[in-house]
Order: structure tokens, then sequence, then C-alpha cells
């Protein structure tokens, strides 16, 4: 990396995402294919920060995938098996491997959020919580030209094709 975007910085979890999901393999496919609930342990240092946290219906939750390639720059997709930039994908194989994912809030117990849609494995680092706003994390004119067209299931996969 040249001078300019060689700054490296340090990320501290605000919690845990916990997970029925113990292996890769275990691990649904997107969110879309999430079934069931995980819960979000928070730190106790971040207690405070949860304050209003239940008046949102969904989440942006961002997370750290550990187990995650970060050496690969370009991998097939699994819709189409075209080769694509992994900046051009969904993919958790990137170089710096934060996952994002909208999920439903259900309810709050102290430091525990129980949340639905949640894709990583059990003990996941939890980095960030922000709540989803419709009117403003909704792109109504959004385009992914090279998916344009294509429909998925509600696991998440392409409709009418077997998934990978």
């Amino acid at each position: 990396m040249n001078g300019e975007t060689s700054a490296s910085f340090t990320l501290h979890p605000i919690g845990r995402i916990r997970t029925p999901h113990l292996r890769l393999e275990d691990c649904p496919r997107g969110v879309r294919s999430a079934q069931g609930s995980a819960q979000l342990e928070i730190d106790p240092v971040f207690h405070d920060a949860l304050l209003d946290i239940d008046q949102a219906s969904h989440l942006h939750v961002l997370y750290w995938l550990d187990r995650s390639e970060r050496s690969v720059l370009r991998r097939p997709t699994p819709h189409d098996g075209v080769l694509r930039g992994v900046f051009a994908t969904r993919s958790p194989v990137r170089p710096n491997p934060i996952g994002l994912a909208v999920v439903k809030f259900l309810r709050r117990k102290g430091g525990m959020l129980a949340v639905s849609g949640m894709d990583c494995l059990d003990g996941t680092a939890l980095l960030d919580l922000k709540p989803y706003l419709p009117g403003v994390d909704c792109a109504a004119d959004a385009v992914l030209t090279w998916f344009s067209g294509r429909v998925l299931d509600p696991t998440g996969a392409l409709a009418g094709k077997e998934s990978a």
C-alpha cells in the first residue's frame, strides 16, 4: 500500500453476537436466509449507549468477520459464477471483513438485545449498532447493474436455480 492508504487503526468490539452457528458451514448464506433469533451481548461499559434503542424496529449491525479470507480481491459470485471485484459484491471475503446486516429488533433485557436476521458465527465481534431509518437508509433508485433483473427467493438464492 502507498503512504496515503497505509494508516492503520484499532477497533474495539462493543460486544459479541450469540448465534447457534458454531461452524462456517452452519452459517446461513446472507441475512435473508437467517432464521431464528440471535442475541447481541453488549459489553457493560456500553450499556448507557442503549438508551432508547428499544424504539427502533430494525437495526444496522456491523460486525467483524474474523475468519474471512482477506487477501482475495476478486471472486466468482454465487448467483452467476462471474468473476467480480469483492467491492462489487456482498461477499464476506474482502480486505476488511466488516459484516453489515439489517436485523429486526425483538426485545432488550439489560445488555442483551434479541434480534432476528443475523448470519454470522457464535462469538463474532460486534462493532457497532445504528437504528435503521426507512426514509434515510432506503435508496429507492439504487441499482446494481450486473444483478438487475435477477430475483432472489426468501433464502437469498437466485430464484429458479439451485443454491451452491
